[in-house]
């Protein structure tokens, strides 16, 4: 049995859009390049042949783990989601006790996990420390640099 895989709604658009992408686009663009080295004579000796064939074999593995990825699609629906405790979806601000920083991340499917937009994956040991926790609650974390322990400032959607 396939592993179940949680999305946003936009999320699974997004992934979406990609898959059709790699099956439109991308499809045609590799079986062309494998046409024009087949077109170039004795394919035992072709490192185009042989470099096109690879980026196919590639091409199409991406597109069955995308593929699968969105058979076992779950939309996460955000409106019935609890903001008394941590969960996914949830935008929380901790301050980290032992520097005094503050941030605020929001926890999301592992699909759509961006640091640089402060998307924390739900996997990760950060946020598997604080699922479940409520404000002024002291998550205990360990992440590979050592324990760290959070206090939980505030959750909101």
């Amino acid at each position: 049995m396939s592993e179940i895989i949680y999305f946003t709604e936009s999320g699974l658009i997004k992934i979406k859009e990609e898959l059709h992408f790699l099956k439109t686009k991308e499809r045609t663009s590799i079986s062309r390049q494998i046409a024009e080295a087949r077109d170039k004579g004795d394919l035992s000796e072709n490192a185009e042949y042989d470099a096109a064939k690879e980026a196919q074999g590639l091409l199409e593995a991406k597109i069955s783990k995308i593929q699968g990825m969105v058979n076992n699609a779950r939309i996460v629906d955000e409106t019935n989601l609890d903001i008394d405790k941590v969960l996914i979806l949830c935008k929380v601000t901790i301050k980290n006790l032992k520097s005094g920083q503050q941030m605020t991340y929001t926890l999301v499917p592992e699909t759509e996990a961006d640091l640089k937009t402060f998307k924390l994956s739900v996997n990760s040991p950060i946020s598997k420390g604080l699922l479940g926790k409520k404000v002024g609650d002291i998550a205990n974390v360990t992440v590979p640099a050592g324990a760290l322990q959070f206090e939980i400032i505030e959750i909101s959607r």
